[in-house]
């Protein structure tokens, strides 16, 4: 997939099919939205084009929130890269990250689409029943279709989703992730919830207990699941190759140990592998993985964060936490 930075700095030659939006999470509906999309373009907008469109995708960074109401924090699900990569799994062609600003916001629904006929040659535009642009939200659908009219470009509705009867939406799979059931997020999502980030040095106390941990720091908007030890799923990065691990998860800040700050604190099973895989140990020594990159993937939430009585409650509990999250992953 194409990636650009900013409407105005691209310039395409060969006619295009859009959607824009935030697309947080990019969920079970914004992937039927990107299938659709694929569909029209292919087909040269139903025929009205004798070759197919290229297909494009049109997200901001920062979210418009963060823009338009900076005093109420608003959490990810998805980071905008993360957007992307998710989009060019689903087959789209390019993706467009433009910077949201106050002039952004200001724009009107003309103007902007003036901008995606000029720069992305825009000939169909692909959207929910909701969907609205340009300043103050003038541009509903109905004058969208007038400005197609207008500036040759067709308007493609696609309706919401359910799955399983549920509506699939961003809010719908943060309130899940805000109460830990990290098995609905995911059916909303149609895959596991993540969290991406680098390794950093923690106060190491899981090694002296023989347990030890990879505190990872997220993106500081990345929406976590609630506070709470979960059976997870872990990526390890090492320059080009990636390490799968199963892994037990715990999220909060340990009130056994009096800790003050919040953290995501990983222990990967069976780590560091066997000798056998020689090469994973030509990338670190003595397993040390700081800086590196970790993804982990919540399959499943057992248990609340707890304060124990004393530390050889709290390293019992752990052993048994890894058992626990041991059997779900042999089944998820």
């Amino acid at each position: 997939m194409l990636t650009f930075t900013n409407i105005d700095s691209t310039q395409l030659t060969t006619p295009s099919c859009l959607t824009i939006g935030n697309f947080d999470g990019l969920h079970r509906g914004h992937q039927m939205l990107l299938q659709q999309l694929k569909a029209i373009a292919a087909n040269g907008n139903g025929g009205r084009l004798p070759q197919p469109l290229q297909s494009g995708f049109v997200t901001f960074s920062p979210h418009p929130l963060a823009v338009l109401r900076p005093d109420h924090p608003h959490w990810l699900l998805t980071t905008p890269e993360e957007r992307v990569q998710l989009a060019a799994a689903q087959g789209i062609d390019f993706a467009v990250i433009h910077s949201f600003t106050r002039a952004t916001a200001a724009l009107t629904a003309a103007e902007f689409l003036t901008l995606l006929k000029d720069h992305l040659q825009l000939a169909a535009l692909v959207v929910g029943p909701d969907f609205a642009l340009g300043k103050g939200r003038e541009g509903n659908l109905d004058v969208l279709r007038a400005l197609g009219r207008e500036m040759d470009f067709t308007v493609h509705v696609i309706e919401p989703v359910e799955w399983q009867g549920i509506a699939v939406r961003s809010s719908q799979i943060r309130q899940a992730l805000r109460e830990g059931d990290v098995s609905l997020a995911a059916t909303m999502l149609g895959r596991p919830y993540h969290a991406n980030g680098v390794v950093v040095q923690g106060d190491q106390r899981g090694r002296t207990i023989g347990i030890p941990t990879a505190n990872l720091q997220t993106p500081e908007n990345k929406l976590l699941p609630a506070d709470g030890v979960y059976a997870t799923r872990s990526k390890l990065r090492l320059d080009t190759t990636i390490y799968h691990f199963d892994s037990v998860t715990n999220l909060g800040v340990r009130p056994t140990v009096d800790g003050l700050h919040r953290r995501l604190e990983v222990h990967l099973f069976d780590f560091p592998p066997s000798a056998a895989r020689a090469a994973f140990h030509d990338h670190i020594r003595d397993g040390n993985i700081y800086g590196r990159e970790l993804t982990v993937e919540f399959i499943a939430r057992l248990r609340g964060e707890m304060r124990f009585d004393g530390l050889n409650a709290l390293v019992a509990q752990i052993r048994q936490d890894i058992i626990d999250a041991r059997e779900i992953l042999a089944t998820a």
